[in-house]
């Protein structure tokens, strides 16, 4: 099938191996640009591992003591270490089953009491000022009332993780509803749809990139959260493990668990973008839009 912006450079008349060969070319060169580009990123990711490296070898002190750090080879051997060890991969499955957990509930939470307070000003007279008063509260402070209120650490956690991805959900969705043109609605609802019909084909549909934005950056603030719960109140976890790398002064384990903490975090991020990419593809996308970034 042919682009129209294929047909707009070679012609709606011209040959079909001529239109089949211009389409190959084009595809290559996005392969060709895609592969540029992670070759850019990850010649920048190892740029900076050289001069860790450099830093920590030569025992630099230049306004920060880089003879203190641990150097990458002691990390990655560290690391090495770590990955044929059981209690690695318990840690790591402790902590994503308590990020969503507490994110699943929050994404459902959040986008519904979104939908609500901006759909109904009952609702929102109701129930917007008890969670704007609580909204400005770092989910990370919220620690000592899930001691007290929940018989077990495992549930304060999975609380804290839901209080931290909660609000950016529910706020990035209020206002996605809020933005929505109202002549979307007002045309289905003179075609004869009921409330039920609008929401499930105009307000839900014309919400999603927002909603994907707020999920992205809740997730985002949950995984700093969770963290920082098991520190204080966990026994599994890699955050845990990190804490008590510390305590123990094993400065190459404090560094795996930060890298481990980084690379699912931002695994879990990009899922969440990919999964918005995928369910938004009716939205109209260029190359290269104004200030944008190539897809």
């Amino acid at each position: 099938m042919s682009s129209p912006a294929l047909d707009a450079t070679i012609g709606p008349g011209a040959p079909a191996v001529e239109r089949a060969d211009a389409g190959t070319a084009t595809g290559r060169t996005r392969t060709a640009a895609g592969l540029r580009r992670w070759a850019v990123r990850l010649a920048s990711l190892a740029a900076v591992v050289a001069v860790w490296q450099w830093l920590t070898t030569a025992d630099a002190r230049v306004g920060l003591r880089f003879d203190r750090l641990p150097s990458p080879a002691e990390v990655a051997a560290e690391f090495g270490r770590q990955i044929g060890t059981r209690i690695y991969y318990l840690d790591l499955a402790q902590s994503l089953i308590r990020i969503f957990t507490g994110f699943a509930l929050a994404a459902v939470a959040g986008i519904a009491l979104g939908v609500l307070v901006a759909r109904s000003r009952w609702a929102g007279d109701v129930l917007l000022p008890p969670v704007e008063v609580v909204r400005p509260i770092p989910a990370i402070a919220l620690v000592p009332i899930a001691i007290l209120v929940f018989p077990t650490d495992e549930q304060g956690i999975v609380f804290i993780t839901f209080a931290a991805a909660f609000f950016p959900i529910m706020v990035s969705t209020r206002h996605a509803v809020r933005a929505l043109p109202t002549l979307w609605e007002d045309a289905v609802r003179t075609m004869g749809g009921g409330r039920a019909h609008v929401l499930w084909n105009v307000v839900l549909p014309g919400t999603m990139p927002g909603v994907f934005g707020g999920l992205s950056v809740g997730m985002g603030v949950a995984w700093i959260c969770v963290i920082s719960a098991e520190m204080i109140s966990g026994e599994f976890g890699v955050g845990y493990r990190t804490w008590h790398a510390y305590t123990v002064v094993d400065y190459p384990a404090v560094l795996v668990g930060m890298a481990s903490i980084g690379v699912l975090g931002w695994v879990a991020s990009a899922s969440i973008e990919l999964l918005g990419r995928r369910l938004t593809r009716w939205l109209p996308r260029g190359d290269r839009g104004a200030g944008g970034n190539v897809r």
